[in-house]
This record gives C-alpha cells, structure tokens and sequence, in this order.
C-alpha cells in the first residue's frame, strides 16, 4: 500500500508554477501564479470541460456539449449521408448508429471513452496532459471513415494560456482527407450578454443553405455592415462560416470576446483555415463559440464538386498537427 500511495505522488508532479494531477477520470492543469485551473475528461470525448480564472468559469455549453468538444473525423455538417476522397463516394452504414443523419453533424468522436492518456506532466514552464486515440482499432469508426490513423491531442498550460494541440498519424495506404475542429463555448460574467463584444478575425462569410455553404462568399463588411470582423452581441445571433482568416506575423488569426474588463481570445494555427461564429439570439443564451476548423463546413463533398479548393490531406504514412489557444484576461 505504501508504494502504491509513494507511485501516486510520482504520477502528480508539482513544479513550483505549474502542477498536473489525475484524480480519477479527471486531469487537472494548474498554474499557480495566474491562478488558473483546466480540467479535462478523457472517458468524455478527451473534452476540457473546465477552465477556471480566479474560480471563474470561461467555458460554457448547452445541453449535451459543453467545454471543448471535438469533432472528428469531419467538423459540422456534411451534405448527404456520405463523404468523399480521392474521387471516391464513402457512403455511410446508418444501421450502425454511430452518423447522426439526414445530415450528418459532428463526426463519430464527440463523446468517446476509448482515449488514452499517456502523459500527464508539468515542469517549470508548463502543465500538460496528452491523450491518443487509435481509430484504426474499432471497426464501427472504420466502418464509416475507412481511414487508419491515430489521433494524438496535448492540452497545455502556459502563463494562463491553454493551447489544445491534434496530431493526426494516416497509418493507411491513401491519402486522408482532414475536415476536423472543435466546438469551444466561451462566456465572460462581469457584463449582461446584451453588453458583450465580439471581433471575428476574417474577411470572408460564406452563404449558406440549412448551414451547408452554397459555394458564395461575401467580404465580411457586407455580412457585418458597419462593424467590420465584428460588434456587438445585442439582439444578435450569428451561425455562420468564415474563411481568409486574418493572420499576424506567427500565422495565426484572433477571435476575442469581452465583457467590462473580461476577455478571452483565441487564436487558431495556420493549418485552422475555416472558422464557424456561433451564438444564437436571446439574453438568456450565455455563450459565443469561434470553432476552429482544418477546413470549411462540408469540406470533402464540396472539394468533390469543385467548390472548395483548400481541401488538405495527409499523404501515406504522413502527419498532420496544429493548435489553438485560449487566453483569458481582465478576470
């Protein structure tokens, strides 16, 4: 009993700013000095269902998402209850009740238990835990994106700034399309939400049908006349796609939300070329999500029909990885 108790304090290091510990099914990053505490659910789809300032909520969510989720292997809507690669129709098997249809939301991932958590740590820079998920493993997953790879993803705690980063490994003998995101909730609580504001770092919206894309685009001054890449959420709603994200020198592009003096931004990666604004009308609808996305809604079917052009894919044997950050301020 002793050295299993003494093996327990080894797997939760503490390293003076940082700490990183397992309780149960739960992972928890700290930073001390910004006082800062993310919690993260491997079992729940290796979602962060927590980010704490100061005991301050960041993350918000609806009934059934909440946090980070992710959305793999395809972000938001396709188009029919098929996908397609490398000029191939994949058409999905319904009866096995894992593709939310007619049209298929979210991907096959949102709540899976199957992660593994393969390291938890913290050193005097950062807390960090990293999960793998080997999708090639379970035949349902196959059945509907025959695809085999694996999915790496590391939380990171850094000066209060949590970066969520994928890697993907195509370990099959094709080249893999990547059409996956994140759905993140956001809130700030020190202003009524009629009070909040907003910035969408893009210059292009992209119109929609039932929140498929049509294949038209609009500069976002037409979108959002007089309040350029954003404004106000006061008697607004927004479930929209943007794409040319506006990058800075590091190549990332910034959404931010701000209260009085509350703030969040968050800063998608490169390889991030599409971004999903969500929040629906009401006072009473607490949250805005900048979901960010490796491409644009229903990315593959409409690289097939020639509408999208920026489809990326992984080639055999290949990877691809990219981040995001949260920064919370002002809390």
């Amino acid at each position: 009993m002793r050295l299993v108790g003494f093996l327990c304090v080894l797997a939760l290091p503490v390293f003076g700013q940082y700490s990183a510990r397992r309780d149960g099914d739960v992972v928890r990053l700290e930073d001390g000095a910004r006082h800062t505490v993310v919690s993260v659910t491997p079992s729940r789809g290796n979602d962060a269902l927590s980010m704490k300032v100061k005991g301050t909520e960041v993350l918000a969510g609806i009934q059934g998402m909440s946090g980070v989720p992710f959305l793999a292997p395809w972000a938001n809507r396709l188009d029919e209850t098929a996908f397609y690669a490398n000029g191939k129709k994949y058409p999905f098997n319904m009866g096995l009740g894992n593709v939310r249809g007619p049209i298929p939301i979210h991907g096959l991932l949102q709540n899976a238990s199957q992660w593994e958590v393969v390291k938890v740590k913290a050193d005097r820079n950062s807390a960090w835990v990293t999960s793998k998920l080997d999708f090639y493993r379970y035949p349902d997953w196959m059945a509907q994106f025959p695809f085999a790879h694996t999915i790496e993803m590391t939380y990171r705690l850094h000066d209060g700034t949590l970066e969520v980063a994928v890697k993907l490994n195509n370990l099959s003998m094709a080249p893999m399309p990547v059409s996956i995101g994140f759905h993140p909730f956001y809130q700030v609580s020190d202003a009524v939400r009629d009070d909040w504001t907003f910035r969408i770092g893009a210059r292009t919206h992209w119109l929609a049908n039932q929140n498929i894309p049509t294949g038209e685009t609009e500069p976002i001054e037409k979108f959002l006349p007089g309040q350029p890449q954003g404004g106000s959420l006061k008697g607004a709603k927004l479930d929209d796609l943007f794409s040319d994200l506006i990058r800075d020198a590091n190549g990332r592009a910034t959404m931010w939300l701000q209260g009085k003096s509350q703030r969040i931004e968050v800063s998608f990666g490169p390889n991030y070329k599409a971004a999903v604004v969500w929040f629906p009308a009401g006072p009473t609808q607490n949250f805005i999500c900048f979901e960010p996305m490796a491409g644009i809604t229903d990315a593959m079917n409409l690289a097939q029909k020639g509408i999208y052009k920026d489809l990326q894919s992984i080639p055999p044997g290949g990877t691809w990885q990219e981040s995001f950050w949260i920064k919370p301020s002002g809390f």
